[in-house]
């Protein structure tokens, strides 16, 4: 392979970041706002798995 010159590469990243399509505001928004709901779901989610869990634990650790 041809090494590129730093001169090239430039040009090449600039060609490169011209071919970028940035999210709207609006899509930025709603984006965040489904990874917020998200996040909350699934936290409540794994604290009820690990809650389940513990009793679990606790109930076989007084089995001893």
């Amino acid at each position: 392979m041809a090494k590129t010159t730093p001169g090239e590469f430039m040009n090449q990243v600039r060609a490169e970041a011209r071919k970028v399509v940035w999210p709207t505001r609006q899509e930025t928004i709603t984006t965040a706002i489904f990874v917020a709901v998200m996040m909350v779901i699934l936290s409540v989610l794994f604290l009820g798995i690990d809650t389940v869990f513990g009793f679990i634990v606790q109930w076989l650790l007084s089995l001893a």
